[in-house]
């Protein structure tokens, strides 16, 4: 694996792309040289959120993955109609293998990423619901039991903007990243890291 940059915190409405790419041998550096590139013009486009390339599993599997993050789906149309993006990808068709496979992963699954690990698999949805669940029943619960008698003064609709206004950013920044962390050996079976 090579990081490229750090990424940011969870961001609820990033999305993530997921680019497989199989290089022909002997072509890794100059492939991993126009990924650089690639990169550094990506970063100075807005809603950038980080990049990582990871590198070939084993000498068998040829196989790079890259993984973009940009903070909306705007912004990655934005990048994704450049003329610079065109441009290295010119330059990069030729040393594949075969063409480029590309996934757009956004929403919940944005939540189960782990710093330096190769997200290109997600987690199955009955393992996201159930460490979702696991995380927002104990904040919601506490939220009332500490905020109940001052939310119970509060009308409907601004009470429930609120209260799940408070649960979003704690389980974005605070609480998602923590369980994934917790339960990786569950939501991420070693045998299932390098997979697609």
């Amino acid at each position: 694996m090579m990081p490229e940059t750090e990424s940011t915190a969870s961001n609820p409405s990033s999305v993530t792309v997921v680019i497989s790419r199989r290089v022909i041998k002997g072509q890794e550096d100059h492939f991993e040289q126009l990924s650089s590139e690639m990169t550094h013009r990506a970063s100075r486009y807005p809603g950038y959120l980080g990049a990582d390339l990871f590198r070939p599993a084993s000498a068998n599997d040829p196989e790079y993955r890259i993984i973009f993050k940009f903070s909306d789906q705007e912004s990655l149309a934005a990048w994704q109609a450049s003329s610079e993006r065109a441009e290295i990808l010119e330059q990069i068709e030729p040393l594949l293998v075969s063409p480029s496979e590309v996934e757009t992963l956004s929403g919940i699954v944005n939540w189960f990423t782990l710093p330096g690990h190769n997200p290109v698999k997600p987690p199955a949805k009955a393992k996201m619901t159930f460490v979702s669940w696991l995380a927002l029943y104990p904040t919601v619960t506490l939220i009332f039991f500490l905020f109940g008698d001052l939310l119970a003064q509060v009308p409907l609709l601004l009470r429930t903007l609120l209260v799940t206004a408070v649960v979003m950013v704690v389980m974005s920044y605070v609480l998602m990243p923590r369980f994934t962390r917790w339960f990786a050996f569950w939501l991420f079976p070693k045998h299932e890291q390098n997979e697609r």
